[in-house]
């Protein structure tokens, strides 16, 4: 009679179908003895045929693999929140992989049900930020499931899981040839390793294949993107889903060379890296949504939503999609979009986006109080005492200065000239 005390539920592993996850079956396989399920989840990353990814995962060995349709879900549920947060981690990043990883993370919890499998596995290496983001987003909504890193846990570098995977003819395109890691979305497309770890090293022109080269554009087009509630739906007055709204603009604006980022970006992990990023669709849509709330948010909620939608990207790019204080600052956003509708015309052309017109029926905008011209309403009588009392703290301030015998001019530092 034996005790059988080993686990033998199978693990459930976020499949990619690149090198990393094709390695990482096997590896659980030979480690634990347990069956893998690949569930690999479409949020529009294009390239190879999702049934050739399926295919892939159980020719390495997986036990059973299926693909989930998650596109519409993606854009509707994750870009759309980017879009009216205007997220750019540290100024210039619009969150391509960090948007992703939660749907992902929603999709293999419900395969880990399904397959009643108490433990989720991913690709990740330890030096990387999509750890934590898998980790912490299956622990959020699953306390109960345990986590798994294989290629992380062994410490496997490129150049070892490329050897791997030759010496058991995994069935992958990825070769020493060939070092870029690549991950892709609707949204955007991320690509580092290789020379591009560099950071003094030009990308040359074969990094790129969501935008053309914006040094020899085509002819300026000019685009209108309607807005309701902060979402696009329509784009020259056809109506569009958010799904559609990004792949239209990822043609428009990608065949005009804007969206291509190069920069050097602070990893969760505490590690500065060089990121080569496409997002032509994402910053159109970010450039026009701005310009909008810019006509439509009232003024002190314009000064202070920066400040949210910083700590906003900070959280998602960390890997909090499902912690509380994101749930709180998705609150104060989505109420800032009730008024955000409305349409914005810009031209796309040789790398840049360039806004051109912009109207809405709920803008505070009121021409008779801009005009400098006849029909101005504004009353300047009021100009003399709103000035007053503005300036009243800083007067009483300088008042003090003077009583005590200080110079509130002289006591500030000089001024550097420049020597010539």
């Amino acid at each position: 009679m034996t005790t059988a005390t080993q686990n033998t539920d199978p693990i459930v592993l976020a499949f990619s179908g690149g090198l990393d996850t094709s390695v990482s079956i096997g590896w659980i396989k030979n480690a634990t003895g347990r069956d893998v399920i690949a569930v690999a989840v479409d949020v529009g990353q294009g390239g190879e045929d999702l049934e050739v990814i399926r295919q892939r995962a159980l020719d390495c060995g997986a036990r059973d693999a299926y693909v989930a349709d998650a596109r519409e879900e993606f854009a509707r549920d994750y870009c759309m929140p980017a879009l009216h947060a205007n997220a750019l981690y540290q100024g210039a990043y619009p969150l391509v992989s960090a948007l992703s990883r939660p749907v992902i993370v929603k999709h293999l919890v419900a395969a880990a049900r399904r397959f009643r499998a108490t433990t989720v596995a991913h690709g990740c290496t330890g030096k990387g930020n999509d750890q934590v983001r898998f980790e912490v987003g299956i622990t959020s909504i699953a306390p109960d499931l345990t986590c798994l890193s294989p290629v992380r846990d062994l410490a496997l570098t490129r150049e070892k899981s490329i050897d791997y995977a030759e010496a058991h003819r995994l069935p992958i395109e990825t070769t020493k040839s060939n070092p870029f890691s690549v991950d892709q979305n609707v949204w955007g497309r991320a690509v580092e390793t290789g020379y591009l770890e560099d950071p003094w090293t030009e990308p040359t022109k074969d990094v790129y294949t969501y935008t053309d080269d914006p040094a020899f554009p085509p002819l300026p087009d000019e685009v209108t993107i309607t807005f309701e509630a902060g979402t696009p739906v329509a784009i020259d007055g056809i109506p569009v889903t958010p799904l559609e709204a990004i792949e239209q603009m990822n043609r428009r604006a990608g065949a005009q060379g804007i969206g291509r980022i190069d920069i050097i970006e602070d990893r969760l992990v505490g590690i500065k890296s060089r990121e080569i990023y496409e997002a032509p669709g994402a910053m159109a849509l970010l450039e026009a949504h701005r310009e909008l709330e810019r006509l439509t948010l009232e003024r002190e909620q314009a000064r202070f939503k920066p400040t949210i939608e910083n700590r906003w990207a900070d959280l998602v790019y960390d890997g909090q999609w499902f912690s509380p204080l994101k749930s709180s600052l998705d609150a104060f956003i989505e109420d800032t979009q009730r008024f955000v509708s409305g349409e914005i015309r810009m031209v796309l052309h040789g790398g840049r986006t360039t806004v051109t017109g912009r109207q809405s029926q709920t803008s505070l905008y009121d021409f008779n109080l801009a005009t400098y011209d006849e029909g101005d309403t504004f009353d300047q009588s009021h100009a003399r005492g709103f000035i007053e009392i503005v300036g009243l703290s800083t007067k009483l301030a300088a008042r003090r200065e003077a009583a005590h015998g200080h110079d509130p001019v002289a006591a500030r530092p000089p001024e550097v000239s420049a020597k010539g």
